[in-house]
């Protein structure tokens, strides 16, 4: 998959099958569409295009929106590799941009830009200044400009239709089997291992501490969960406390993991941990002892779960 930061990096000579879209958590919806276009584009000897968009729209559309995001653009990136795509173009999207007509858009990027073949767009897709353009409206541009449009229908799993929200609203509440289930994947917290302050080590239970530097990314809310991770080329598993530690006082919600059988140093490396489940809401323990018979209690629930004595992930 080749990579442009905006579209004025990238102008096609050859057809392109493309879709467009913010694409954030690469659901399985989103899935659908992308081996749609890949597949298509492959048929008619077509680059497979998605053009993208950061910050999300809404950053900068809606004031004061804090809108979080699945993934941070890396992550977002990292998954789309995995898709067989050819070319992501990341464009910037800024108020101008959003000003642009429908019309204006399809002609001056899809066409003149990206030298479209075919568009194929996902059911509920709409874009251009104040989301004018729809799936009706492509398909006239399309008639007149010479590229067909094709939409593809909602994914739903047990009849609930999938979206970036619906998803985002099932992380926020501690939902991450359900939010997985929407992925097709593991929802995934990456950053930098730091120094914390070294209480789990004093209790037998070392954690690492991981930074995230993307403020715009998502975290489910505070509690325990059941992880895991590729470190040293082995799997690991482990159990995460997102919070603020209020037995020991704590002010600042920290991330920390506790892996189980692994010891090594990871400081300053960067590393990708996949939330598998929730364990339990984050307490305040009467005192440290507490504290750690409750972790000893959850390092045991947690690994009959992994070793699927108690029941599968």
């Amino acid at each position: 998959m080749k990579i442009y930061s905006n579209l004025a990096d990238y102008s096609s000579k050859n057809k392109t099958f493309v879709t467009i879209g913010t694409f954030d958590g690469v659901h399985i919806g989103h899935q659908k569409v992308l081996l749609n276009l890949i597949n298509s584009a492959k048929k008619n000897s077509a680059s497979s295009v998605l053009l993208t968009f950061f910050p999300h729209p809404r950053m900068v559309l809606q004031k004061n929106a804090d809108i979080k995001l699945i993934n941070t653009i890396e992550e977002r990136i990292q998954l789309l590799k995995k898709t067989g795509l050819d070319i992501l173009v990341i464009h910037e999207f800024t108020k101008d941009f959003a000003e642009e007509t429908a019309l204006d858009f399809v002609k001056n990027v899809l066409v003149d830009h990206l030298k479209i073949s075919n568009l194929i767009i996902g059911y509920d897709h709409r874009f251009g200044k104040n989301r004018e353009g729809n799936f009706d409206q492509l398909s006239e541009y399309g008639n007149i400009f010479g590229f067909e449009v094709n939409k593809i229908s909602q994914q739903e799993i047990d009849h609930i239709t999938i979206s970036s929200t619906k998803i985002r609203k099932a992380i926020e509440l501690g939902n991450i089997e359900e939010a997985n289930r929407y992925l097709g994947y593991h929802f995934m917290l990456t950053g930098e291992i730091v120094k914390g302050k070294n209480l789990g080590e004093k209790i037998g239970f070392p954690t690492a501490n991981l930074f995230i530097e993307e403020t715009y990314k998502l975290l489910p809310k505070t509690g325990s969960y059941i992880v895991k991770s590729e470190l040293e080329n082995e799997t690991v598993y482990g159990m995460m406390n997102i919070g603020y530690n209020p037995t020991v006082k704590g002010k600042k919600q920290t991330i920390e993991i506790h892996f189980f059988n692994f010891n090594k140093d990871l400081y300053g490396k960067k590393i990708q941990i996949d939330v598998l489940k929730f364990l339990r809401d984050e307490q305040k323990f009467e005192s440290v002892d507490d504290l750690k018979n409750q972790l000893e209690i959850d390092k045991q629930k947690s690994l009959e779960i992994i070793n699927g004595t108690l029941f599968e992930l």
